[in-house]
């Protein structure tokens, strides 16, 4: 149904089933740099699959949510639920398991969101110091198993 209140065209719901999702398409990004890749021609270039996903996933979990206009409403993201919530954390809770297992929930939904995640098997922190995190992400998508390090 319809949206009432809504004038125009209404956008047909997402249908987010497995066979039915375009190929997952990132530009290339350098995470040690936080900056494109380019090739040998200097123009930047698509990775695809489990590559394009380990890209979302940085990106994701190194934007706050709600701050950016620009991430509340997409293809993937039609509630506008893309990043993270952790800069309550910041200086604010201890640094301990108890906050540690908050912040692994958070990080949890967060990329729930994604529909080319099947299955977040583990999410383990490696390292944790002053406000920065060192993640190990394991998880399962449609393309298959996929490791994942992240530093926020």
């Amino acid at each position: 149904m319809s949206n009432p209140f809504v004038a125009g065209i209404q956008p047909a719901k997402i249908d987010s089933t497995q066979d039915n999702l375009p190929l997952l398409q990132e530009f290339a990004w350098d995470m040690e740099h936080d900056t494109f890749c380019y090739d040998s021609r200097g123009r930047h270039y698509i990775v695809t699959e489990n590559e394009a996903l380990k890209i979302w996933i940085y990106k994701c979990l190194k934007t706050e949510r709600y701050r950016y206009e620009a991430y509340r409403h997409g293809i993937y993201d039609a509630d506008g639920d893309y990043g993270i919530e952790l800069e309550e954390y910041i200086g604010t809770h201890p640094n301990n398991e108890k906050t540690a297992a908050e912040i692994c929930q958070i990080i949890r939904e967060s990329l729930a969101i994604n529909p080319y995640i099947v299955k977040i098997n583990s999410i383990d922190i490696t390292e944790r110091k002053g406000d920065k995190l060192a993640l190990l992400i394991n998880l399962t998508s449609i393309y298959g198993e996929l490791i994942q390090e992240v530093k926020i």
